[in-house]
Order: structure tokens, then C-alpha cells, then sequence
């Protein structure tokens, strides 16, 4: 007849006094060699030593409470990183001043190398915004812009003003005070548009501002090739001269805001 001797304590017994739990919900192990299967008797535990710890009850595990998040009163489930995100923090580290600054050398040899920024959420925020600026400049309301125009009262008839296409930015700290705090576009002999912040100069794309690279592509430029120049060089200012404009408005509202949030990023933990 075989005997099963049970320990008063898990940890008080000799090696093979704690019975293990199968799995699948049966416990022990195989029989002992000589005993017959569901005789009782428990074959001992292969590694449990003075470690050997008794598993929790069930009841007792689905009672203790979860701890809570720090600062909340339950526990949320953390934020899900799209490609989506990824893509928006990384469009906005690209334009972190504080990263293309430290890293301005680096950026010129190589291809870049996104760093990891805490509060991850807030960057990709900036991302997103600076992405809907951008993609969707043509649906941004323009800056409002003062068009100064002054016609040439001998300019013969039939005929278009000279285009200028160029910006008068103000230089800060000049001890000038005739120098105006917002620059000027010059359009044309005629027209001119005032009242922009000087910060608009500021967002650059390569080595120019956003407003001097419109300003450049609407510019008439005599091909070098007769043949084009003779058949093919149709472009004329002055037909374009009122979308021009339009643009160069709703550029304007693209730099300011793209400047502010640039801005606000220097600010940010690193």
C-alpha cells in the first residue's frame, strides 16, 4: 500500500513534499516506478529547492488590485504608434533648429539620424501641423497683405509694366529707424505689397526663403536655345501677375505659422 506524506508547510518538507501543478490542470508528475497511476502517489519535483514557492490562488491573484498609472485613477492603454506618427515626428525633427544646428555638418556629409525625444506625442503634433501647412498651402487663408499700386501715367498703351520680383527685408538692429519693422515686396513697376513680418524671410527651403523661391519661378527667363527662345518662349509676366500675388500670400501665412511652431520647439526637452 503506498503512502503520501504531506509536509505542514511547502518550504518545511523534504525535496518532493510540494506537489506540481500540471498545465493542463492535473497535478503531479508520472508515477512512481511500481505504483499504479491514480494509486496517489506523486512523483517528486525535479529542481525545487529552499526557492520553492507554493502558486498563488486564483482567487487571490483576480482580488489584488492593479496599480494605477502615475497621476490617473486607472490604468490606460499607451498610445498606438501608426506610420503615420512616425512619419509626422520624424518631419518634425527634420525641422528642429536646435537638431540642424548641432547637427548642421553632420546633415551636410550624411544622410540623417532621428534621435529619440521624449514626449513623443507633442513632437508628432508639430509633425502633423507642419505637414498640413505644407501639403495644404493652397488651402491656407492668405496673409493679409497691403497692395500698394501706382501706375506710370506715360506708359503707352497695350503695354505691361516691367516685373521686379524682388523682396526688401528689414535688417534687425540697424540703428536706421527709417528701416520698416515688416518688408516689401516689389511686384512690378507698379505694384508693390507691404506689411510683412520680417519672420516670413525666415523659413528657408535649401539656401532661399519660401518667398524669394516663388518670387525666382515667376520670374521671364530668356532661354539659351534659338529655337526654344524663337517658337517656345510664350511666358509673359503679366498673365500670371494676380495668381502670383495670390500666392505669394498664402506663402506668407505658411512661413509665419511654420516659424512659430519651429519656435516653440526650442523650447522642448531633449
Amino acid at each position: 500500500m503506498n503512502r503520501v506524506i504531506i509536509s505542514p508547510s511547502p518550504l518545511a518538507g523534504v525535496e518532493g513534499s510540494v506537489p506540481r501543478t500540471d498545465p493542463r490542470g492535473s497535478t503531479g508528475g508520472p508515477a512512481k516506478a511500481g505504483s499504479g497511476e491514480g494509486s496517489g502517489a506523486l512523483a517528486p519535483p525535479r529542481n525545487i529547492g529552499a526557492q520553492t514557492r507554493a502558486a498563488p490562488s486564483p482567487s487571490a491573484a483576480d482580488a489584488a488590485p492593479s496599480s494605477p498609472a502615475r497621476g490617473e485613477g486607472k490604468v490606460s492603454a499607451p498610445p498606438v504608434i501608426t506610420k503615420e506618427a512616425i512619419f509626422a515626428y520624424c518631419y518634425a525633427v527634420l525641422h528642429d533648429p536646435v537638431y540642424r544646428e548641432t547637427y548642421a555638418l553632420n546633415l551636410k556629409r550624411e544622410f540623417p539620424r532621428i534621435p529619440f525625444y521624449p514626449d513623443f506625442a507633442r513632437w508628432v503634433k508639430w509633425g502633423e501641423a507642419l505637414l498640413a501647412l505644407h501639403i495644404g498651402y493652397e488651402d491656407v487663408a492668405p496673409f493679409a497683405l497691403t497692395r500698394v499700386d501706382t501706375p506710370a501715367p506715360k506708359r503707352a498703351e497695350g503695354t505691361h509694366p516691367k516685373p521686379k520680383l524682388k523682396s526688401v527685408v528689414p535688417v534687425p538692429g540697424t540703428p536706421n529707424r527709417d528701416v520698416p519693422a515688416t518688408g516689401t515686396i516689389i511686384i512690378d513697376e507698379d505694384t508693390q505689397l507691404t506689411g510683412i513680418p520680417a519672420a516670413a524671410w525666415d523659413y528657408r527651403l535649401g539656401n532661399r526663403s519660401a518667398i524669394d523661391w516663388v518670387l525666382d519661378q515667376h520670374k521671364e527667363k530668356t532661354p539659351r536655345d534659338p529655337t526654344i527662345r524663337a517658337k517656345f518662349n510664350t511666358y509673359r509676366f503679366a498673365d500670371y501677375k494676380e495668381s502670383c500675388i495670390a500666392l505669394l500670400g498664402k506663402v506668407v501665412r505658411v512661413s509665419v505659422e511654420t516659424l512659430a511652431i519651429t519656435t516653440a520647439m526650442t523650447s522642448a526637452a531633449r
